[in-house]
This record gives C-alpha cells, structure tokens and sequence, in this order.
C-alpha cells in the first residue's frame, strides 16, 4: 500500500460540504456522522468536521496573486486538471483564482486554479508543465 494522507478540516455545514466535495469535486463517501463526513479525495482521506467558526486564513504574495496560507488540494495531469476546471466553472464554482499559467518558463511552471468550499476553504489543483520539477528550486522565488 502506497502512503496515503488524512486531512481534517472546519466547515460550517455538512450538506454544503457533500454538495461540493460529492457533487462538483466527484468525492465519494465514506462514513459520517452528525458532527463529520469522510470523502476519498483520488485516494487520500479527507474529513469535513462540523465547526461554526471557520475563518478564512491569512494570505500570502505569490506570482502576483493573494493565496492563502491555509490551503490543500491536487497535482493533477494537465487534461484532468483542463476538466476539472471546466467542471467547475460549469458548476458555478466560487474562483478565488481563476485556471491560469504560474511561473511560465521558469523551474515549477505550473497551471493553477484556487476554489473556495461552501466554507471558505481554500482548494488550490495545479497540473506542472513538467512532473519531474515538483520539487524543482528555483532561484528567482523569494
């Protein structure tokens, strides 16, 4: 078996939180309560808990944009990402950044896209020009 992680996360309502991870993000379920839901996120296990106080993290400069410090979500191959993108924009989806190109040309040049849950938390997916550079210095990043 190949390491999985487990994020928990706040969100303010549950039905919203199954909405968006089952409906628009294609999640399945898994077991739930009143108080949290557990959904495969490609394989790696993520629980919405209940919590009525969630507020919305700090944010840090990035290639020109505000991206908050607080945030998860995937590396995925460019065609999947492309769908994902426009599933979510089909979708309505709430853009804290919308699918564009970051660090063209450059060490890490990648296609991101930021969406906020129904909570306020941030979900970045991006897809690298090249998989190998992931982990990729690079000096002109400060």
């Amino acid at each position: 078996m190949r390491p999985r992680f487990h994020l928990a996360f706040p969100v303010h309502d549950l039905d919203a939180a199954r909405g968006f991870y089952a409906g628009m993000l294609g999640c399945s379920i898994g077991r739930e309560s009143d108080k949290w839901v557990d959904f495969d996120f490609h394989g790696h296990q993520i629980t919405a808990h209940l919590c009525p106080d969630t507020r919305p993290a700090s944010v840090n400069p990035v290639d020109g944009n505000r991206i908050p410090v607080r945030h998860f979500g995937l590396i995925l191959e460019r065609s999947d990402w492309e769908a994902l993108g426009a599933r979510l924009r089909e979708a309505g989806a709430d853009f804290l950044i919308e699918p564009r190109l970051r660090f063209k040309g450059r060490p890490g040049e990648q296609a991101t896209m930021f969406v906020l849950d129904p909570s306020g938390n941030a979900l970045e997916f991006k897809s690298f020009a090249d998989d190998s550079a992931v982990f990729a210095p690079d000096p002109g990043v400060a």
